[in-house]
């Protein structure tokens, strides 16, 4: 559905396709992940997911990493047990079982690639604000 074209919009990003794991199994967990905030988002204030997501990491004390992805330097690394406590249980048990993982795998995946996707969907060095995820990937992708 909607998570397997985010994922596949996703993996485009983080350069591989939807076949040989590595990015287009990256693309799939991080689309089940923004595909999930993205409902979670209440729709309002034209915010998006990535926006959302940015938020939940900072507010778990993941500023300085968020804020590196986000910024045009070096991308700063999180571990799998951050992205696990910065995300609320039930939606990385969602996330791992959208995408067929235990939930530490999903933790870890998320943890390699999301620096990655937010640093390419961020190239200004600030969040988009409002507008479909799936449109700012797009418009990166090009």
């Amino acid at each position: 559905m909607a998570g397997n074209d985010l994922g596949s919009l996703l993996g485009s990003l983080l350069g591989g396709g939807s076949q040989g794991g590595g990015s287009g199994n990256a693309g799939n967990i991080l689309g089940a992940l923004l595909g999930t905030l993205g409902g979670n988002t209440g729709g309002g204030g034209g915010a998006n997911a990535l926006e959302g997501l940015i938020g939940m990491l900072t507010k778990s004390g993941l500023l300085d990493q968020a804020q590196s992805w986000v910024g045009t330097g070096e991308n700063k690394p999180v571990s799998g047990a951050h992205i696990a406590q910065a995300l609320p249980d039930e939606t990385l048990q969602k996330v791992a079982q959208d995408a067929g993982v235990s939930t530490e795998q999903a933790a870890d995946d998320i943890a390699r690639s999301l620096p990655e996707a937010v640093d390419k969907l961020t190239p200004a060095g600030e969040v988009p604000k409002g507008g479909s995820l799936e449109d700012l990937i797009r418009a990166q992708a090009l």
